[in-house]
């Protein structure tokens, strides 16, 4: 049975789409058959962080419709052979799609995946009640400014009340800005999950590496295995059990000045 999660906000423009291309792919990386669903009908937007928006066939309404099976609508990944995509439409509407269509096709997909990522759309109505309807697991991604903590607060409390807890809702910090938080100018990694009060599993800082990547179809996890894509297996890694410190998201000028020191100390 695949562990299912929902990746949502609230708010819009926080990077989910981004974060769960890349999540997973390194997913897809680390060995697991991955299935990631598209929730954000009408837009659609993960095709295109993938690279996957020539290789559509059919997409999630075609499903809904009984046109073809949730299976026979899967777009394989042109690089990571163990990674797929259910499509969004973008002619249809988000009201065209109901919880339960979610569950059944969630189900029928069930069995042949490790993980099952679902990309929900921006907002706290029906494409946000769609996308959290299959999923046991939230996980949060919020940048560090009070407009979007305050809606991940939002998020929390509505998914409280459909039966999430503490235990399956987590935390994924996007955009950081590691010098701003160090003097103080932007909230810190910490103070963002004191304010939520759920688990911090992974810290993303701002990079132009994400940006590149995505404007590539690429997903920055795909193009290198340093720098920003460690922090993505670093979350990974998390997800299975594994007690990796937050502080290797987090580039600073204490790491460097120890890796400096440990350099000349070997010599």
């Amino acid at each position: 049975m695949a562990k299912v999660y929902v990746l949502t906000s609230g708010k819009g423009g926080v990077g989910k789409t981004t974060v769960t291309a890349n999540l997973g792919c390194a997913l897809a990386k680390d060995g697991n058959r991955v299935c990631l669903i598209d929730a954000d009908v009408g837009l659609k937007n993960l095709d295109v962080v993938l690279g996957l928006e020539n290789r559509i066939i059919y997409t999630i309404l075609d499903v809904v419709n009984g046109n073809v099976s949730p299976k026979d609508a899967l777009v394989r990944h042109k690089n990571l052979k163990n990674l797929f995509l259910l499509p969004a439409s973008q002619i249809a509407t988000k009201e065209m799609i109901t919880p339960e269509d979610m569950i059944k096709i969630v189900e029928e997909l069930n069995g042949d995946f490790d993980y099952i990522l679902i990309d929900s759309p921006a907002g706290i109505e029906r494409g946000f009640r769609n996308a959290i309807a299959p999923a046991n697991f939230a996980i949060i991604v919020t940048t560090p400014e009070l407009p979007a903590i305050s809606d991940a607060d939002r998020v929390i409390g509505l998914l409280e009340n459909n039966g999430f807890d503490d235990k399956n809702i987590i935390l994924i910090l996007n955009k950081f800005k590691v010098n701003m938080a160090r003097k103080g100018e932007m909230l810190s990694e910490m103070d963002v999950q004191k304010a939520l009060a759920i688990e911090l599993i992974g810290v993303i800082p701002e990079s132009d590496d994400v940006i590149i990547s995505t404007n590539r179809g690429m997903p920055v996890v795909l193009e290198s295995e340093y720098g920003i894509s460690k922090n993505f297996v670093n979350i990974v890694r998390r997800l299975k059990g594994e007690e990796i410190p937050l502080e290797s998201d987090i580039p600073s000028a204490i790491n460097f000045l120890a890796k400096f020191f440990s350099f000349f100390k070997k010599r």
